[in-house]
């Protein structure tokens, strides 16, 4: 190392000392709500689970292929989420589905609670979508792991912070989508409903959601595919799922064991795309 770099080192910056500092402030001042938070994120979230796991798996199986013809209107679709859903039973992994499927649809639930309303928000102030942009970016750009560690600080262990962790993770694509669908409206289709004599409001309700229902719903698919991504990592931190066995798979070389967990993730993700999407052509 030259003399240059070695003065510039040894002047040294202590980021990691006043982060360390500032995870003391929060922990010391505030534990009682990073608490509290946590333990009623992970009282709702086992609820969710127990009540599911508490009713037939085959009941279950048969209200998600219910649910995914109502939404889709497609026969087809419906039989090929009951098939998949039977594999997953078929590998003794309907527990750890049922975990993880409730995880990821209150994390894309949150995500879009999060994101609809802060897109809109950013569509209609432009100083907002300047300062929410470079956050944004950042927090598409950070490594993955890099979240778990102020989470784990905060929160502990358990499936509440994996639930915050895949939210901050998946925002970003809401808030996102939602701005990009809003700004897209056309501006003859605004003027239209000025010179009707629309307000502000009717304007959004009537007007702008309903053209950027496409962008806003493509931001659902997003978050969802996001929370899936997460689920083996938030499996690092304590949360339930198909990510333990992947976990548990990588640690002891358990071919057997991460193939049926990665294929049970695989089919998840592809049952909640298809159900999610909107604008598809349906079939009969």
């Amino acid at each position: 190392m030259d003399f240059i770099s070695q003065w510039i080192a040894a002047w040294k910056i202590p980021i990691g000392r006043w982060g360390r500092e500032f995870f003391d402030f929060l922990t010391g001042n505030f534990a009682w709500f990073f608490d509290s938070l946590a333990e009623s994120l992970a009282y709702l979230l086992e609820g969710a689970v127990d009540l599911l796991l508490w009713l037939p798996a085959s009941l279950v199986v048969i209200l998600i292929a219910a649910l995914a013809y109502l939404l889709q209107r497609s026969w087809k679709l419906a039989l090929a989420v009951a098939l998949g859903l039977v594999f997953i039973i078929n590998q003794g992994l309907w527990p750890e589905t049922v975990e993880t499927l409730v995880l990821v649809v209150a994390a894309a639930a949150a995500s879009m609670a999060i994101g609809v309303p802060t897109g809109i928000w950013a569509a209609h102030n432009a100083r907002v979508y300047r300062l929410l942009r470079p956050v944004l970016d950042l927090m598409q750009t950070l490594p993955t792991f890099v979240y778990l560690i102020p989470v784990l600080i905060l929160f502990g262990l358990g499936a509440a912070p994996g639930l915050i962790v895949t939210v901050i993770f998946a925002s970003p694509a809401p808030i996102r989508l939602t701005y990009l669908g809003i700004t897209s409206v056309p501006k003859p289709m605004l003027e239209a409903g000025e010179a009707f004599g629309a307000t502000k409001r009717q304007l959004l309700w009537k007007v702008e959601l309903p053209a950027a229902l496409p962008s806003i719903m493509a931001g659902l698919t997003q978050c969802i595919m996001l929370s899936l991504s997460m689920v083996v990592i938030a499996a690092l931190i304590g949360a339930n799922g198909l990510g333990k066995p992947v976990v548990r798979a990588l640690n002891t070389v358990n071919i057997p064991l991460g193939l049926e967990a990665g294929i049970a993730i695989v089919i998840l993700a592809i049952i909640l795309d298809r159900m999610a999407r909107v604008g598809r052509e349906h079939e009969r």
